[in-house]
């Protein structure tokens, strides 16, 4: 992810106005580049394609003592009480309460921030490249702090989601494997989790329950295998082939962008030894009050209970055709802009410096943890 600024006559003009030795003549070019940066910014941050983005965007007037109307992000003849997962600080352990389905929620906002200052003779100089790279590291720093954010709550709640008395995290057919089996088994175990709140069958239910599936490499190398590996699971006589249309179809798509109807996400802090995979574990052994959580064995009869991070790795099932992962964020009552992006008045005259500091004011919340499952490969 890189910002660029174009080399424009008008463009270096006003660069080389920050520098000027005219301070409000310098402030103002400043303040006219951070309003001209600032929307850039905020399109980067929510377009980027990270863990983050899995929640739906919530806007509110940064002025408002915002809450959500829990009724309407539910179907009428869903349970009458809803868990609900969310932080009070960025990167905070998430909790979640029971609350009823009729209220109000009052949401929790914080503010994520960064400061990055560059020497003035860069600017005197017209060099494009330092100032473009000073905005680049801000977004890189505010979207950090998103992932480790959403990734927090994410695999918090996942790791204690359990609905109907059916964990939401379940084990792949074959230990070392992830085949096309699994994720069948997967789609079976959200229609058991998604149900009315009689228990029966709930009477809007449409697509398969998960949407996109969030992976490690090692993953999507397993899938390209199926244009050449046996994915059988059932007998003992012969290996069989995906068909021919399938085999071909992995073949032809080795970016894997979707697979069987369902969209894929690589993403490198998934997979042993990887952040996130540590940051389940952590959380799984918390999740059960007797200890680690036990996910159950393998389909093929493998021994196996509570997640060992050292060998196994999950992978994040999540259903974005319902609204249930929010992220609420603070707009300027003025502008309108989500990312407030403002000269940093800190530096005096003979610090040589510019500075910008840019923030933004989000909530992050899961309305219904039924939305998440995980497979342990």
């Amino acid at each position: 992810m890189e910002i660029k600024i174009e080399r424009t006559p008008e463009q270096v003009e006003l660069v080389k106005a920050m520098a000027s030795k005219n301070r409000e003549v310098a402030f103002e070019a400043q303040a006219a580049l951070g309003d001209f940066i600032g929307p850039v910014l905020a399109e980067v941050v929510n377009q980027a394609p990270t863990v983050s983005n899995l929640f739906t965007t919530l806007q509110f007037n940064s002025e408002d003592n915002a809450s959500i109307p829990l009724d309407l992000y539910h179907d009428v003849g869903d349970e009458d009480y809803v868990q609900i997962w969310s932080q009070n600080a960025p990167g905070g352990l998430p909790t979640n309460h029971v609350a009823p389905r009729q209220q109000e929620m009052k949401f929790t906002t914080y503010r994520l921030d960064s400061a990055v200052s560059f020497d003035k003779r860069f600017a005197a100089r017209s060099r494009m490249d330092v100032v473009s790279k000073t905005f680049t590291r801000i977004a890189q720093e505010i979207l950090l702090k998103q992932e480790k954010t959403s990734a927090s709550m994410i695999m918090t709640a996942l790791a204690n989601a359990s609905t109907n008395s059916i964990e939401h995290v379940m084990r792949s057919h074959t230990q070392g494997r992830f085949l096309l089996a699994d994720l069948n088994k997967l789609f079976t175990r959200i229609k058991r989790i998604n149900t009315a709140w009689t228990g029966g069958t709930p009477a809007d239910r449409r697509g398969r329950g998960i949407t996109d599936l969030i992976v490690s490499p090692e993953i999507v190398e397993e899938i390209r295998g199926m244009a050449y590996n046996p994915i059988n699971t059932k007998g003992d006589l012969t290996d069989i082939p995906g068909t021919d249309t399938m085999r071909e179809s992995v073949f032809n798509s080795a970016g894997i962008p979707e697979f069987y109807g369902v969209s894929i996400m690589e993403i490198n802090e998934m997979g042993v030894g990887q952040k996130y995979n540590d940051l389940f574990n952590l959380v799984s052994e918390t999740a059960d009050a007797g200890g680690d959580k036990d996910y159950g064995a393998y389909g093929d009869g493998t021994v196996a209970t509570t997640f060992d991070e050292a060998v196994e790795q999950v992978i994040l099932g999540v259903d974005l055709s319902r609204e249930s992962m929010l992220r609420a964020v603070a707009t300027d009552s003025e502008t309108g802009a989500e990312f407030d992006l403002v000269v940093d008045d800190q530096f005096v005259s003979r610090s040589q410096k510019i500075g910008y500091y840019g923030s933004l004011e989000e909530g992050r919340m899961i309305l219904d943890d039924r939305v998440l499952t995980g497979l342990i490969v």
